[in-house]
């Protein structure tokens, strides 16, 4: 069980959790936020919590949209939900075997690290369960926000089950009363988006 403490970052799925899942989306007029996602992040924000996004972006690698396709599509997620402290992105497919793409925990390991904290003191948020895969995997503390395409299975697998992204913030930051840890990587935003 985890103890009750805020954590050192907030990591997020990017689709189905922050936006709407369009599949291997490349055009970015089809973007739109999650409902309570603005809210959400803007509170996380105010209390200096580092934000990332931890995504699995297979579509480059079936060559369904071009990287340019993708950061394209995550511009437009910082201009509707504002900036991110770090981005770490799969291009990767399932066959590829690579050690990033969620359930590996290397999406998780690889934000952590470019935020200076120890995954172990990060929340992942996601909407399946290969986000809390991931997250289990990197001894990371993982909150399944479920939507309609989510697996009934998954959500009872699920060690922590929210029911929106505002009831996650609710349980961010009433966890704990000390400060946050604070980021001794002030390059971070300057590396762009971290893509392995």
């Amino acid at each position: 069980m985890f103890e009750k403490r805020r954590p050192g970052a907030v990591l997020f799925d990017r689709d189905g959790t922050l936006i709407r899942d369009v599949l291997y989306n490349g055009d970015p007029d089809l973007v739109e936020p999650m409902p309570g996602a603005i809210e959400a992040l803007g509170r996380l924000r105010r209390a200096d919590v580092p934000l990332a996004v931890v995504t699995n972006q297979s579509g480059v690698a079936k060559g369904l949209l071009s990287p340019d396709d993708m950061d394209q599509v995550n511009a437009k997620v910082e201009e509707l939900l504002g900036p991110f402290d770090a981005w770490a992105i799969c291009v990767h497919d399932d066959a590829d075997g690579c050690t990033c793409r969620k359930p590996a925990p290397g999406l998780v390991i690889r934000a952590a690290a470019v935020l200076d904290v120890s995954p172990r003191d990060c929340v992942v948020v996601g909407d399946i369960g290969r986000d809390m895969e991931a997250a289990r995997a990197a001894g990371a503390r993982g909150i399944l926000v479920p939507t309609q395409e989510t697996p009934a299975a998954e959500i009872k697998e699920a060690a922590e089950v929210a029911d929106d992204l505002a009831d996650v913030v609710e349980r961010v930051l009433s966890d704990a009363e000390g400060p946050v840890p604070a980021i001794s990587a002030p390059w971070a935003r300057a590396m762009g988006w971290s893509r392995w």
